[in-house]
């Protein structure tokens, strides 16, 4: 006798399925960033000091490794679009694991600049960006908020994590066996993960759907609001990760205090997402980024008249950090919304390529102001980025392309 196959037995094991993505993804960009990243701060001495280097010298590798992912964000995007996820992520792990063999091997400058474009590669290959094209290929969009939450949520631990593993790795033996033995555990965890639970395409129907949903998105006027908006706003907000901690000492308060303070900004950013993801349900999600980051606005205007003290300077970081993260789930689900998941991930790069060049310019642009003009402009920045997604917010939306059947999505 056939059985038939129910909407709602379909909907559970499409939700499960989803579930187990989502915890793969967790432990696989927790591990990655940790691992890729989070890592050099930790090893930046002993490699300055064994490689005969200054500090600047070594810390252009994180540059040139912003901009090789900065130039991979289209062609990936293009790549997840027509042939899913599975392959390429699973390569960027690999690809990943053999750059931390070459950095722990390094003796050269020219040989770590050349290990961290490869670091670059497999970052724009299986990160944030690549598992969420993923996710929002495979998720209904109702929940979509809720899984990039539990994945950001958890990766967000991984400088809690990887920060004492590497110091400690480093201290036992070397940086160079830390490296060794960071690069086994990325190879054991994501590449498998990847492998194994990553879908391995998107379906035909939505393949064929999307043809000109890139075109229709280029051509929208609400597209280059966004654009504009989540730019400068990564570039404030990478400014600031940089600079907050020299800025608060120059304030007056003792190095270990200003870290302190500044070390707000991570556990804010949970806190920001958290309230991004529940409130959007009820005023949606451009409209709730937006007022996030004019909140973000007033507090960076008032540091220089609060930073002396620190209850000022508390009030004024943390009224920045509940923004610190949100970009990070706000902007796919707003791309998603707005022109469907049928052309996703190639659109999302075409944004991801000035946000990425932006992050990576914007700290050295920064240190050339003075001190509070340096605040005051990053405060002007996020108040235009929130007045710009308010704009875009109200822009009426193209009929775009699949939401992942292969049907229009809704117009407003």
């Amino acid at each position: 006798m056939l059985r038939v196959t129910t909407t709602t037995e379909t909907r559970t094991a499409t939700t499960s399925r989803t579930t187990g993505l989502v915890a793969v993804f967790a432990v696989t960009q927790t591990v990655g960033y940790g691992v890729l990243f989070y890592t050099f701060s930790v090893l930046l001495n002993p490699m300055s000091a064994d490689l005969r280097a200054s500090r600047f010298q070594v810390t252009t590798a994180l540059t040139v490794s912003v901009l090789a992912a900065a130039a991979a964000a289209i062609p990936v995007g293009r790549w997840l679009d027509r042939r899913g996820g599975r392959a390429l992520m699973t390569t960027g792990s690999i690809l990943g694991v053999a750059a931390v063999l070459l950095w722990s091997q390094v003796s050269q400058l020219w040989q770590l600049y050349a290990v961290f474009v490869l670091i670059g590669l497999a970052g724009a290959m299986s990160l944030y960006e690549a598992a969420f094209s993923v996710l929002i290929a495979v998720t209904a969009p109702e929940r979509r908020a809720s899984v990039m939450l539990a994945v950001t949520i958890v990766a967000g631990f991984a400088s809690s994590i990887l920060f004492p593993l590497t110091g400690w790795l480093a201290a036992t033996w070397d940086w160079r066996t830390a490296l060794v033995t960071l690069a086994v555990l990325l190879a054991v965890t994501a590449i498998p993960g990847h492998l194994l639970a990553v879908p391995t395409a998107r379906r035909a129907s939505s393949v064929r759907s999307g043809g000109g949903d890139v075109r229709r998105a280029l051509a929208d006027k609400g597209f280059w609001l966004l654009t504009v908006a989540f730019v400068v706003h990564s570039a404030a907000v990478a400014a600031i990760g940089v600079l907050l901690v020299s800025y608060l000492a120059e304030a007056g308060h003792a190095a270990t205090l200003a870290a302190t303070l500044s070390g707000l900004l991570g556990v804010l950013s949970v806190t920001g997402r958290l309230a991004t993801t529940a409130l959007a349900r009820r005023f949606g999600m451009p409209a709730i980024t937006a007022a996030i980051f004019a909140v973000q606005a007033l507090g960076l205007a008032a540091l220089p008249f609060l930073a002396g003290s620190v209850a000022g300077a508390a009030a004024c970081v943390i009224a920045f950090g509940l923004g610190f993260g949100v970009a990070t789930i706000a902007r796919p689900a707003i791309l998603a919304e707005r022109y469907g998941t049928a052309r996703y991930a190639t659109i999302a790069g075409t944004m991801v390529f000035p946000m990425t060049i932006a992050k990576a310019l914007a700290p050295l642009g920064a240190a050339l102001l003075a001190a509070d003009v340096f605040m005051w402009t990053a405060a002007a920045v996020c108040l235009a980025a929130a007045g710009l997604l308010a704009l875009a917010g109200r822009a009426p939306r193209l009929t775009g392309g699949a939401e992942g059947d292969g049907g229009p999505a809704p117009t407003r």
